[in-house]
């Protein structure tokens, strides 16, 4: 579809249409978009690795399980305004460009987790503990809002058609990353402070360390050039190749736009997200509370399984990147959510067990699922939309999908299980969200090895511009 309505824009492919990326510039543009990821998501993975402890510095104190939901409520409220969010700097991203809005994302997000580690406890301050914290969870669900959309936009329009899978995994390689060093720095301070320390004031050390490194991260996201897709639009020069004449220049992304023209992809996108982040966040940031809270697991005991599991799939993940790239997107997708129907019920049965090769084992099944998706996704995901629209549009399909389902799994996990007894509701809820992964993986088209939507073709090399254009030389002409 994409290549029929290209043509019709511009009959025949010349050189000078074609993209031929520096591979330097694509590595650092890759670095600075990851390493930003990771420290947005650093920040983002505190709370949840320290949601216990909150429960007991920010709430009433009574009630082990209420303090508990009421300190994953308060997780769940920043993804209330991550749809507003998205809204906000997706067209923002569209309009003055990918870079500068990276960079104002990142600076909220490490203001608003700086200020959660400043914030005195309810003993101290009463209700005014839990609004603070609210307030400050806002701020941090406001900037996510315009993160994966922006960090995977920029990867995208970088990266080379052929290699777009590979590039695009250290997006997510930078998510796991994060969350590592989030849950090994947690792990760390328990196991050095013990409980009463880490109640007393050791649980804010992980807060006040995201001030320094978002700067690091505004650092190396400001060092950059904007997308040689972003900058054709604007009639800038380009300077890490030569963009495409031919990229969509029309109006820039707007809401009213993106809901009227787009909203068929918008559905699909919100599908394949929220089965991708009802899994994501089920492991990623709820286990360690379930092994803690519903098995008795010591703290420290969870968080090393879950690091060890992360740390396994950051060293697979960018070839499963690499194998989107030869065989598809669907079928590594596909092979994922089979993944999470399939193994579910048997990785929760086996975590039951409580020994540590039983909980080993099935952690290792859902992470291997999971990394189908994570290693596929960035790529995915921002080829469904054309340029002009495509951080609007896949800021706004991502997080209302990251709304609705994946900042509210571990609340409403925790809460079936209090209501029914069942240590067994995870896993048939990945499998509800896997069922609908699978239907929107059916729907969707490959995009592997093709442009971008919007953009013409991107190479890596002077040889295969020239054999593009002699291909259609060649070709039979209708």
């Amino acid at each position: 579809m994409f290549r029929a309505v290209w043509r019709r824009k511009n009959p025949r492919l010349r050189r000078s249409d074609i993209t031929v990326t520096d591979d330097q510039a694509v590595k650092r543009a890759v670095k600075a978009a990851s390493l930003g990821n990771a420290m947005e998501w650093f920040d983002f993975g505190i709370y949840s690795y320290l949601a216990a402890t909150i429960g007991r510095v920010f709430f009433p104190s009574g009630n082990d399980t209420a303090q508990l939901i009421s300190s994953l409520a308060t997780f769940g409220v920043a993804f209330l305004v991550r749809p507003f969010g998205g809204m906000v700097f997706g067209p923002m991203g569209d309009k003055i460009g990918r870079k500068r809005v990276l960079a104002l994302t990142m600076i909220l997000m490490a203001l608003g987790t700086v200020s959660i580690g400043l914030i005195p406890s309810y003993d101290s301050i009463g209700f005014w503990a839990p609004a603070l914290l609210v307030v400050f969870r806002l701020l941090q669900g406001f900037s996510t809002g315009g993160e994966y959309g922006g960090a995977s936009t920029f990867i995208a329009e970088y990266a080379p058609d052929k290699r777009r899978g590979f590039f695009g995994s250290f997006l997510e390689l930078g998510t796991l990353a994060g969350y590592s060093c989030a849950a090994g720095l947690v792990t760390a301070l328990t196991a050095w402070l013990g409980t009463d320390a880490m109640e007393a004031w050791g649980w804010r050390v992980p807060f006040l360390v995201a001030g320094p490194l978002g700067l690091v991260g505004l650092y190396l996201r400001l060092r950059l050039d904007d997308t040689p897709a972003f900058l054709k639009q604007e009639n800038k020069s380009v300077h890490v190749s030569e963009a495409a004449d031919t990229v969509e220049t029309s109006a820039k992304g707007d809401l009213a736009r993106i809901f009227r023209e787009h909203w068929p992809t918008l559905v699909l996108c919100i599908g394949l997200v929220g089965a991708y982040n009802v899994n994501n966040y089920m492991l990623l940031s709820y286990m360690p509370t379930y092994l803690t809270e519903e098995l008795h697991y010591p703290e420290t005991h969870g968080l090393l399984l879950l690091l060890g599991t992360m740390v396994l799939l950051m060293l697979i993940i960018n070839q499963v990147g690499h194998l989107s790239d030869r065989f598809g997107r669907k079928p590594v997708l596909m092979a994922g959510m089979l993944g999470f129907l399939g193994l579910s019920a048997p990785a929760f049965l086996l975590v039951q067990q409580g020994s540590l090769v039983a909980v080993s084992a099935g952690m290792l099944m859902l992470g291997l699922s999971l990394v189908c998706l994570l290693g596929t996704m960035s790529a995915a995901l921002p080829a469904l939309f054309p340029t002009s629209v495509r951080y609007g549009s896949l800021s706004v399909g991502y997080n209302l999908s990251a709304s609705l389902f994946g900042g509210t799994t571990p609340l409403v996990i925790t809460s079936l299980i209090s209501a029914t007894g069942s240590d067994m509701i995870p896993a048939y809820y990945s499998m509800a969200a896997s069922l609908i992964g699978i239907i929107a993986v059916a729907c969707m088209k490959e995009t592997a090895r093709k442009p971008l939507a919007g953009s013409p073709p991107s190479v890596q090399t002077e040889e295969e511009a020239a054999v593009l254009v002699e291909k259609q030389d060649s070709a039979p002409k209708n």
